[in-house]
């Protein structure tokens, strides 16, 4: 090792001299073993010195580190890890293993592990799992081999991709249960395991002390102090490089098992060791210097060493116990020791901090204070000390992790953990990597902590929890601001800046996540419930929050800069304080536990008062500003809940005073208003951060340490203050008390008009939850479960993954209500019903989702619930649409219903004073007012409001104290009770009073004040009511005219009351701010009084009400009076849908049941007859308006009319152009149709709208999309279909596909042919052929052109690139990059060419090759460059672009004519195949395909023809010659010298028929066409002949000749496929065709014995693909239909079809492919010809000869490889396969679905000019369409061309849904349903069309 001088052990030695390099290559092995048996000896003080001398010698090499470190030359400089490493490394093998080999040595060792346990240590990004079923502690977690080795069906785990990494816990079972180690962890091994041996592990114990004390020198030498504060990071690395191979050396031996652990436990915990080798005394220099570097080391991190603790700590000792009183950062001396220097003075100076109040720690922290002693005795200790300061490298966190699963080590090492807790902090403060640095911490930390024994003896001996929250306490305290809440000035609390890098960066989460983990502990968390002091130290942490983040509103402009900081405030309450809290309340679970809950709120109450006094709070808060984060107010309220709900605790004996809670309950109310005034967009100038707010405090996340303990607090103080100073409260808070006034004007003076209605409706749905909510007041936690999941399903359908994201979950792990587990799968599955994933053929894929019952719907929807949960507004609405929707499907009520009333479990009985809030007087007057205004139709008020107003009525008729004992008493009551409102605080009775007369102060311009009578005459006020149309403001005066209310004033007396102050002293409090909007009521010079006389009482108003919203008069009637049982036997419903109307029915018929007065009033008042409303003299200004009116709705229905018509005419186009899978309802879009009344044919042009036909000089084109396509060339010959490899044996090789066996054909001729006459006898396009598909619309191609300019001109972002010319149609929007020109020509002309003729066969073939011989004979002259001319060529342009050159340039002369050739006929091959394919693979079907509909095959055939006659072919090389014609024999003498020509039998037909045709002029004639099929056909059966003749064995062939022969001189011996079979056979055995008998012929002879049937079937199979595409090819051509048949008579069918067969063939006998043939010439003596090529070809090369002559005919239809039923098999194997191009295992892992290839998506590893791998794949195996299956997503992409789009899962959950990313890492099962779908849309080349999302992809990927 690089010269990390020793002192030795034992007193000084003399310094060795310097061995010569020879010296040190002794024969290691003899060394070592000398050593060795030195020591074995009893007295081995000789070989000990021995060994130190040597180990000096090599543990310090040449070099030294000083300059490795400093100097230039470290790692680069001088060659890496020198030779002096290597050579050290070496020694130390050597010895350990005592002279042997060391790999046997390992393998000794190994023999002797007893660990029981796997501790496998991973790091980040590792897939592991984690099953709940086995699971004790929260955090186990398994790596994949234990987890596949165990047994874990049925159980709920899920894979996951560590974020921190982590370790195996298989076989501890402090962390899970037994039953789910795996096989290897089960066997307790410990018992049948020997002792090890002595002698084995000698040496080690001898060597790694001195190994360990060099690595450490190592990294004392390599770190030098960072000058500026900032670490630098290469350095550090630079030193973590060299230290590689050694820390790896260290690594490898933890992996040697559990002896070889526990002698490295000792060493590295044996104190003696330590102090001998680095106490630094002894004349050694460089130990010396090493030492020294270490004491620097520890002061620079502000750490001291003991000796010198005089200087660094104070000690204040106080009486009787050690608290230590720290005085903030007043000096450096405090004892909470200091952060660097450097460090303070940037954190303070920045922020010119106000003073910090003074921090009490708890005075266990005994003499010596956790921040900054740090004491190191053993080599364990000091290598902890370094990770941390070389920010945990992970090399070394891997090793101490490695060891844990040694017991005594574990304690060791977690002791240590704690004890450098403080210095972790503070370097995790400084580090600029924190997140790597808290991933690592974590790493270690989660290990340690999650094991209750561990934790409970490290609690005990080190104080862990003193020391963590003392820690956190201090972190925190580094980011402290002023809190600018209420009162800014004098305000001395201190809150945490949001702003701060350690609250935005989460820097704080190792801390918390550890403290979290710790008090998940039971016994842990115990004790942190006793220690008052810690509580004490925790409540004053919490308090840094409370408030934090404050908002203000902003008034006069848009703020300028929006500030995120709100996420990092949200998450620290969560993280920071919910998250304990959560974890301590589950310890409070049973009553033995009220102890604790008594401390928490003892002291939690303490702080709160403490920051009441700190913000200078009195009895307002300030206005405009509102902070969302009260985490003392929460910790009170949820351990308040605990202890009624679980510990029997009386509520009352853990409530402060009455002034207490008034302040309580000031913030949590703000913060509802605030809600509020956010959605009404008062804060709209903050920007929409503080919308973001408002959904973060009721976000799922949130809402249980958030929202429900707010709005539980408030419940409590309710219960418990007096209802009419909290009622008051609320409207005040809500600011909408000037809206509350009989006056139909007022003035509000905090408000503004626009946000009256909405602040109103929420201070109403605010009393409304407060008064139903259950949360904390009774209901049970299954209760709760099944109440948020009616509340979601409600809303939405939702999936079951999003329904565990939208449920609060309980925080607490051990709560039992884990989403997943046995109770929220039971309650789901009996609140709703699963629909299964569903497809549509228009792609849009659907996950299975969960839907309510339709009894949930019927009983237990309830908007409340819903209010308090959505995040967005719209999901209400959804919640109301869709309950609307139910009761209409289900007939149970018709119109508009209103959110149904619900009856509500029971209060608990602590919280029965909630209800006396539905009875106070001041909540009567409110209700009674708004019932009033909302009669009289004042502004500002909604049917949301009076909803509203109905709810707390009936909620205070459901939950009425009986006190109707004396109601006939008070019947005399009215006069006696004059001045107020109403007499008594009972609802019920108060239904009944009538109000007579009110006083109201209102503008001077009120209607009210133009009557000044006096209050006696004031009867006729309710006209002039009726015709005002304005709201109002209460005041309350002691005047006995009438009764005024104020409800400020009245809220500001009861504060006074109970504040004992004298009123003086009360005004002065009040800020003067504020102080005139509440001076007494005249001091507003513009209000008057006036007196209405309303003469109303509830129940008055309530039936006016109905008759209002019946539109009826009297239209109540009281349905007692018909039937008195519903009196006696009420049968009210828990549950009611209904509207107002049923509402207001139902709360009267609640009324007369509770009172006999109020029945009987009732009755009285349904007696009078309510005078009509006097009707309203229409105006002329208003009849103007109402004719204008009428004029609108005329127009309003003609508009609807051409809607409606528009639609009718849009469907059917739809259902004609977009149809992709559903060929029954379709109406043929022929473009050429064969009726003979039409002359020309007529196109649409969808841009200008203009009809006509296609001319020369302004052509018609079809849109079409042009792209090249690969799926022929996947066709396979084998049934069996390919799947996806998944093991190392799977390999899929391409060489049996389509594409692959047609390019082995055409290098086999191009081999020994010409090659121009190669290039006509195949077709190629396999690969890369250009599918022309189009949606059949046409457009003017001058239109095209200016509509292309327009979207050139573009600006919005479009999926599709128009540079490359791509567009939408402008009609249906499909994807299309090109024009196809219609070719202008008339169908008369058509019909006439399709007559039969009565030529001879012979004439024909003379009319054919004449045609052909004659150059461009159109009809139309296009000798004149016309604008159809130029269009064609263009388009012919753009389908050579469409695919790459590689795939048109076949010849080996590049550049030839031959080869365009051969791609024009090509192109249309490919279109017929692949229309085939579509087909189905056969036309069994007959003409009704959607394939023929949308079809563009005629006018590309006019394209192409068009270009094909450009190429005229030499007359002589004109294969129509050679098929037609005999030649004279000596022809074939002159081509000796050049190669020959290809034989007419190795051409392939179809390319023969599509040369033919392509050749003819156009339009084609129909006989001519026939005629070509015919002598084609001919050809194609002597191939087959050939073929089969092949294909059989010697004795089969002289057989059939014989036979054959017999039969040649008969009359139809033509048609005898016999006798022509036989004249085959011997002329091809006048050569050597057959002549190779061997073992290769074996292998093609069939082991069948041919019968006439099986040679018939195996003709017909040979001849079946030319009929069907020759088929499809006239259906195209000629419009002609194709008749449907059974598959075994296709053959017949088609032939018939094509003019084949004779008319008058009779089908009775079976049927003989022969019977087709017509030859043109006498059969024998073309055959012969023919043969004679082959012969002559075969002299030279037999074995081509006849692999040319057997071509596979059969190939089955194209299919995606078949994928595993479950996605893991993929996921296992993949995830860490290594890439085949760069050997690296791949971060995005993706798999070709068609051809099985393995990639790198978006790998620059695999990079080739510019293209990355999946893209390249793409263009080789798809012509640019990929299909890629990513491994790691379970996702599918599809590439096409330049642009990709991601195109789902095809495998889904248990749940029907995908899980992308695996982020929930659930077991996915294939859904074939979905796999078919993609398959279909990859062979019909539709992606572009149904996939709608698609983005470039610039070759990334």
């Amino acid at each position: 090792m690089a010269a990390a001088a020793a002192a030795a052990v034992g007193g000084p030695q003399p310094p060795q001299p310097e061995l010569p390099a020879a010296g040190l290559a002794l024969d290691k092995a003899a060394t070592a073993a000398h050593l060795k048996a030195a020591l074995s000896r009893p007295d081995n003080r000789a070989g000990a010195e021995e060994l130190q001398a040597l180990l000096e010698r090599v543990l310090s090499a040449e070099r030294p580190l000083a300059a490795a470190a400093d100097g230039e030359e470290a790692g680069g400089g001088g060659g890496g890890p020198g030779a002096a490493e290597e050579e050290a490394l070496e020694w130390c093998k050597c010895l350990l293993a005592g002279g042997g080999g060391y790999e046997e040595f390992c393998a000794a060792v190994r023999a002797y592990d007893p660990a029981a346990l796997c501790g496998l240590v991973w790091t980040a990004n590792f897939v592991a799992y984690r099953c709940r079923t086995c699971g004790i502690s929260p955090c186990m977690s398994l790596c994949a081999e234990c987890f596949h080795q165990g047994d874990h069906t049925g159980h709920d785990f899920n894979m996951f991709r560590s974020q921190a990494g982590g370790a195996c816990d298989c076989g501890d079972s402090n962390v899970m249960r037994e039953s789910g180690f795996c096989r290897r962890h089960q066997i307790k091994s410990s018992s049948n395991i020997p002792c090890v041996p002595k002698d084995l592990l000698m040496m080690s114990e001898f060597v790694l002390p001195r190994f360990i004390f060099c690595l450490i020198q190592y990294l004392r030498e390599g770190y030098n102090e960072p000058a500026a504060d900032v670490p630098s990071e290469k350095d550090l690395s630079k030193v973590l490089q060299l230290l590689e191979p050694q820390i790896s050396f260290l690594e490898d031996l933890t992996k040697m098992g559990g002896a070889m652990r526990s002698v490295l436990t000792q060493v590295l915990t044996n104190q003696q060791n330590y102090k001998d080798l680095t106490s630094g005394l002894g004349e050694n220099t460089c130990a010396k210097k090493s030492h020294e570097k270490y004491l620097i080391a520890l002061k620079s991190s502000g750490l001291t060493y003991p000796e010198d603790k005089l200087v660094y700590g104070i000690q204040e000792p106080s009486a009787g116990t050690s608290t230590l009183a720290v005085q903030g950062f007043a000096g450096a001396t405090g004892t909470l020791g200091q952060l660097d220097s450097s460090d303070e003075e940037d954190q303070d100076g920045s922020q010119g901090l106000g003073k910090r109040k003074r921090v009490k720690l708890s005075s266990s922290t005994k003499d010596q204070s956790i921040m900054d002693v740090l004491k190191h005795k053993s080599f364990l200790e000091e290598l902890l000390f370094w990770t941390i300061k070389y920010e945990f490298p992970q090399k070394m966190v891997t090793f101490l992790l490695n060891m844990l699963p040694d017991q005594e080590y574990k304690v060791a090492f977690t002791k240590t953990f704690v004890q450098h807790y403080a210095f972790i902090m503070k370097t995790l403060k400084k580090s600029h990597e924190s997140d790597t640095m808290s991933n690592r911490i974590v790493h270690i930390s989660v290990q340690l902590f999650s094991n209750e024994e561990l934790a409970r003896q490290v609690t005990e001996e080190c104080q862990l929890l003193d020391i963590m929250v003392t820690v956190l306490l201090y972190m925190m305290e580094s980011c402290l601001i002023k809190s600018e809440l209420q009162d800014e000035e004098n305000s001395l609390h201190v809150v945490v800046n949001c702003g701060e890098a350690l609250l935005k960066n989460n820097t704080y989460w190792p801390l918390v996540s550890d403290f979290i983990n710790i008090l998940s502990h039971q016994s842990v968390a115990k004790k942190f419930l006793e220690d008052h002091g810690l509580l004490v130290t925790w409540m004053n942490f919490v308090s840094f929050f409370q408030g934090m983040n404050l908002n203000k509103r902003e008034l006069n402009e848009h703020v300028e800069f929006e500030s995120q900081t709100y996420y990092a405030a949200f998450a620290a309450e969560l993280e920071a304080c919910a998250q304990p809290m959560w974890g301590l309340l589950s310890h409070c679970k049973v009553r033995e536990t009220q102890e604790y809950t008594r401390n928490v709120v003892r002291y939690c109450l303490e702080a709160l008062q403490d920051w009441f006094d700190a913000i200078n709070f009195v009895d307002e808060p300030a206005p405009n500003q509102v902070t969302f984060h009260l985490p003392l107010h929460r910790y009170y309220a949820m351990f308040l809940s605990k202890a009624v709900k679980c510990q029997e605790l009386d509520l009352d004996s853990v409530l402060p005073d009455q002034e207490m809670l008034m302040k309580l309950m000031i913030h949590p109310l703000q913060i509802q208003a605030s809600l509020a005034e956010i959605h009404s967009n008062m804060w709209v100038r903050n920007g929409l951060q503080i919308k973001g707010q408002a959904m973060t405090y009721v976000q799922s996340h949130f809402c249980n340490s958030m929202i429900d303990p707010d709005i539980y607090l408030l419940q409590v103080c309710a219960s418990r203050l007096d209802p009419d100073y909290f009622i008051s409260s609320v409207f005040e808070r809500f600011k909408v008390v000037d809206l509350l006034t009989m006056a139909s004007q007022h003035q509000n003076t905090v408000l503004d008009a626009e946000h009256e209605r909405s602040m109103l409706e929420g201070a109403l749905t605010f009393l409304v939850i407060l008064l139903s909510l259950r949360l904390h007041l009774g209901m049970s936690d299954d209760e709760i479960l099944r109440a948020e999941m009616v509340a979601q399903l409600c809303m939405n359908d939702r999936t079951h993954s999003s329904l565990i994201h939208h449920i609060p979950e309980n925080p607490n792990p051990k709560s039992g209500i884990i989403p997943g587990s046995y109770s929220f799968e039971s309650v789901l599955s009996a609140v709703a019903d699963f629909k299964a994933p569903v497809f549509e053929p228009g792609g849009s894929m659907q996950q299975g989702m969960y839907t309510p019952k339709a009894e949930v719907w019927d009983q237990e929807f309830d908007p409340v619930m819903v209010i308090l949960r959505t995040v967005y507004r719209r999901d209400v609405q959804s919640a109301m649409d869709r309950y609307t929707a139910f009761l209409k499907q289900n007939g149970k009520f018709p119109g508009n219903p209103w959110p149904p009333y619900k009856k509500r479990t029971p209060l608990h009985p602590s919280y029965k004073g909630l209800m006396r809030l539905l009875h106070c007087k001041t909540l009567h007057i409110v209700l009674f007012t708004l019932l009033y205004k909302i009669l009289m139709d004042h502004q500002n008020l909604s049917e949301h409001v009076l909803c509203m107003v109905l709810y707390l009525i009936e909620l205070g008729l459901e939950n009425s104290a009986d006190e109707e004992a004396d109601e006939e008493a008070s019947v005399c009551g009215p006069e006696r009770c004059h001045d107020s409102w109403f007499p008594g605080s009972n609802l019920v009775a108060n239904m009944r009073h009538f109000i007579n007369y009110v006083r109201v102060r209102v503008p001077e311009t009120a209607p009210e004040v133009k009557r000044d009578s006096p209050a006696s005459t004031s009867s006729d006020s309710l006209g002039s009511l009726q015709s005002s149309r304005r709201p109002k403001v209460l005041q309350r005066e002691n005047s006995g005219t009438a009764q005024v209310f104020s409800l400020v004033a009245e809220r500001r007396k009861k504060f006074q009351e109970i504040i004992n102050r004298s009123s003086n002293e009360a005004n002065q409090v009040v800020r003067p701010k504020t102080s005139s909007k509440w001076s007494a009521p005249g001091s507003a010079p513009q209000l008057t009084t006036a007196i209405l006389e309303i003469k109303e009482s509830i129940l008055s108003l309530l039936i006016k009400l109905h008759h209002k919203l019946s539109g009826k008069q009297n239209s109540y009637y009281p349905p007692w009076l018909d039937d008195i049982e519903i009196l006696i036997q009420p049968e009210i419903p828990k549950y009611s849908h209904g509207d107002g109307i049923t509402a207001v029915e139902r709360i009267l018929l609640k009324a007369a049941l509770q009172s006999r007065m109020n029945k009987r009033i009732i009755e009285e008042i349904c007696r009078k007859v309510t005078p009509p409303v006097p009707p309203r003299k229409v105006t002329a200004a208003e009849k103007k308006t109402l004719d204008k009116e009428e004029r609108r709705q005329k127009a309003r229905e003609r508009q609807q009319k051409l809607l409606a018509e528009f639609a009718s005419r849009q469907k059917s186009f739809m259902e004609t152009a977009m149809d992709v899978d559903s060929p029954e309802n379709d109406i043929p879009m022929e473009i050429t149709t064969a009726e003979p009344q039409v002359s020309e044919a007529v196109y649409d042009c969808v841009i200008c709208g203009q009809s006509g036909p296609s001319s020369e000089d302004r052509p018609t084109g079809l849109v079409v999309l042009l792209q090249a396509s690969s799926v022929l060339g996947q066709c396979r010959d084998n049934t069996e279909p390919k799947k996806l490899p998944i093991t190392e044996e799977e390999q899929i090789y391409p060489w049996d596909t389509c594409a692959a066996v047609h390019d082995v054909r055409l290098s086999l001729l191009q081999r020994y042919f010409k090659d121009s006459s190669c290039l006509l006898a195949v077709s190629i396009g396999w690969e890369g052929g250009v599918y022309v598909q189009t949606c059949g619309h046409t457009l003017h191609i001058d239109c095209h052109k200016s509509y292309m300019e327009s979207l050139r001109n573009d600006q919005v972002l479009q999926g599709f690139s128009v540079d490359k010319g791509e567009f939408t149609c402008p009609l249906c929007r499909q994807f299309a990059n090109s024009v196809l020109p219609c070719y202008p020509g008339s169908n008369m002309e058509n019909n006439l060419w399709q007559r039969p003729s009565n030529k001879s066969l012979q004439d024909l073939i003379k009319e054919v090759e004449e045609l052909q011989g004659r150059p461009g004979a159109f009809p139309v002259s296009f000798s004149s460059e016309t604008n159809l001319s130029k269009e064609m060529e263009s388009v012919m342009k753009d389908i050579k672009n469409t695919t790459q050159k590689k795939y048109r340039d076949y010849s080996k002369t590049p550049g030839s004519p031959d080869n365009d050739f051969l791609f024009m006929y090509s192109v249309a091959r490919t279109n017929l195949e692949l229309e085939l394919i579509h087909r189905g693979g056969n036309l069994c079907s007959g003409g009704a395909s959607t394939a023929g509909k949308r079809s563009c095959l005629n006018q590309l055939f006019h394209v192409l023809a068009l270009h094909m006659r450009l190429y005229s072919i030499d007359s002589d090389f004109n294969p129509w010659r050679k098929l037609t014609q005999l030649e004279e024999m000596n022809s074939q003498l002159g081509n000796e010298e050049q190669q020959p020509e290809v034989p007419i039998l190795y051409h392939d037909v179809t390319s023969l028929l599509l040369i033919q045709i392509l050749m003819m002029p156009q339009p084609l004639r129909k006989d001519h066409f026939t005629c070509i099929v015919k002598v084609l056909f001919a050809l194609l059966y002597t191939q087959a002949l050939v073929a089969l003749s092949v294909k059989c064995n010697e004795e089969d062939r002289s057989a059939w000749k014989h036979t054959g022969a017999l039969k040649k001189n008969t009359c139809d011996a033509e048609k005898s496929y016999k006798v022509l079979l036989s004249f085959v056979i011997s002329e091809l055995s006048k050569g050597k065709l057959y002549h190779e008998e061997g073992a290769q012929e074996c292998a093609m002879v069939s082991p069948i014995a041919w019968s006439s049937e099986s040679m018939e079937k195996y003709l017909q199979d040979f001849c079946l693909p030319f009929l069907r595409i020759t088929s499809l090819l006239q259906h195209h051509l000629f419009g002609e239909d194709l008749p449907s048949c059974q598959e075994e008579e296709e053959f017949s069918v088609l032939s018939s079809c094509l003019g084949l067969l004779p008319t008058f063939y009779q089908t009775e006998h079976p049927f003989i492919s022969a019977s087709c043939l017509d030859w043109p010439v006498p059969a024998f003596d073309i055959i012969a010809q023919w043969c004679s090529e082959i012969n002559s070809f075969t002299e030279r090369h037999a074995e081509q000869g006849k692999a040319l002559l057997i071509q596979e005919s059969r190939w089955k239809l194209p299919h995606l490889l078949q994928l595993p039923e479950n996605y893991n098999t993929i996921f296992q194997y993949y995830h860490r396969k290594t890439c085949s191009v760069c050997t690296k295992v791949p971060k995005d892992p993706a798999v070709c679905l068609v051809c099985g290839t393995f990639v790198c998506l978006k790998g620059l590893c695999c990079k080739q000019q510019s293209y990355c791998e999946c893209v390249l794949h793409s263009q080789n195996c798809g012509a640019g369409t990929g299909i890629f299956l990513l491994v790691n997503a379970s996702v599918i992409i599809i590439i096409r061309g330049h642009r990709f789009c991601l195109w789902g899962s095809v495998y889904l959950d248990a749940h029907g849904e995908e899980d992308r990313d695996l982020r929930r890492g659930k077991p996915l099962y294939i859904c074939k349903e979905r796999y078919k779908v993609l398959e279909q849309q990859w062979i019909s080349h539709t992606f572009d069309h149904i996939n709608k999302r698609w983005g470039p992809h610039y070759n990334g990927l």
